[in-house]
């Protein structure tokens, strides 16, 4: 990540040696935005073991239309699956970046690709084991590995790994959304009383065991980029194609895509994700990992439009653009604050506040965005990269 999705040396194909900085604020947004979704996990009383029972579910705002109920579903409406997908989008666009950068010095590719991909699997089984189950950068790095070579082939055979790709995933949600509309109605669960005592202040083991319960159902824990690996393919071409179009690039032709973007992605994709949700349960599938990456390219176009037309206010588009030079810390950072607030091996806060409503979650996310924003901005004064991006530039180049 440290080398994708906060590339010191993004640059477009057109452009040379000039910095994107639309790429630095998605970047951002994107860090930021995953947090929208995680942080409801951190703040459920089961965390990480309620995703597996599905008890993490928003509460139904045309049964309950009060205004904690609306805002807590339109919050998750925005972010659910978006901004992941977004975050894999830029991934592919820097890994684009990387191809062309070996490509303008006369390296071969892949190259040396495979150790910074091994590296960054590496990180993500540490992030995973200490910190936090549903990590994205073991699957990421996976799926670098075989883009990475798909970069080297002809653009007849990423057009078809694209089509191939999107083929398998949309077949597979087809499949997992007519079984779960062939089942019965289920009641809602109840949280877990097992995982509810694993994350309390006096559960059995503390921090040891939450990462033995990490270790013992790894194949559970690790199921969704197994599951979405098609998509993940599908989102780092397209990013790769997105980048070569130059839809990234300051230059007219670059407003004119992502005008078009923002108006397909959320003219398209909104109306659709909001059938999805509105369908229930039985559609989150579909919604999440079928309807969501196409608002996702709806959120780019409009993000770049905004910073096109200045519409976003500078100071936003600052604090956005540190954050994303420091993607790979501030990923892991959210997670541990997360983690030292919500679970009993720290505050405890989802067990203290379990029940009060979710205003709570809303505001724990403000406010460990800005002390992200804030430390981002801090470190950035003094240093070029984040902690961790220096850790792995560091390991990286004694090879």
């Amino acid at each position: 990540m440290a080398d994708t999705l906060s590339t010191t040396g993004a640059r477009s194909s057109a452009a040379g040696a000039a910095r994107l900085p639309l790429l630095d604020v998605l970047r951002g947004a994107a860090i930021l935005g995953t947090l929208m979704t995680n942080v409801w996990i951190f703040a459920s009383p089961g965390s990480e073991w309620s995703v597996l029972r599905g008890g993490l579910t928003a509460p139904d705002p045309l049964t309950d239309p009060s205004a904690a109920t609306v805002a807590e579903g339109v919050f998750r409406f925005l972010a659910d699956g978006k901004f992941l997908a977004l975050l894999t989008v830029l991934f592919g666009v820097g890994l684009a970046i990387q191809y062309d950068s070996a490509a303008r010095r006369g390296e071969p590719w892949p190259g040396r690709y495979p150790r910074r991909a091994a590296f960054l699997f590496a990180e993500g089984t540490v992030h995973f084991v200490l910190v936090f189950a549903w990590d994205v950068l073991m699957g990421y790095a996976v799926t670098a590995l075989l883009v990475a070579r798909l970069l080297a082939r002809s653009e007849k055979v990423r057009r078809w790994a694209m089509g191939t790709a999107a083929g398998i995933h949309l077949a597979l949600l087809a499949l997992v959304t007519l079984d779960a509309l062939s089942r019965p109605d289920s009641a809602p669960r109840s949280p877990d009383p097992a995982a509810v005592e694993l994350y309390a202040r006096d559960g059995f083991g503390g921090y040891a065991a939450q990462v033995a319960f990490r270790l013992e159902n790894v194949a559970a824990l690790r199921i969704e980029p197994v599951f979405s690996f098609g998509l993940l393919v599908f989102l780092f071409l397209l990013g790769v194609r997105l980048h070569r179009a130059g839809a990234f690039a300051d230059t007219a032709a670059g407003r004119r895509i992502r005008v078009r973007m923002a108006g397909w992605g959320l003219g398209l994709g909104l109306p659709l994700n909001a059938a999805t949700t509105l369908g229930g349960g039985d559609f989150f599938a579909l919604g999440r990992y079928g309807v969501a990456p196409l608002v996702a390219i709806g959120y780019i176009g409009l993000i770049g439009t905004a910073l096109d037309r200045r519409w976003l206010p500078r100071p936003a588009a600052t604090a956005l653009g540190s954050v994303g030079r420091t993607a790979l810390t501030c990923y892991v950072a959210q997670n541990l604050l997360c983690v030292l607030l919500c679970y009993g091996i720290g505050l405890g806060l989802a067990e203290r506040l379990a029940g009060s409503g979710p205003w709570w979650v809303m505001a724990l996310w403000a406010g460990v965005g800005l002390v992200l924003v804030a430390g981002s901005r801090l470190w950035l004064r003094r240093f070029d990269r984040g902690p961790l991006e220096a850790v792995q530039h560091a390991a990286l180049r004694s090879r």
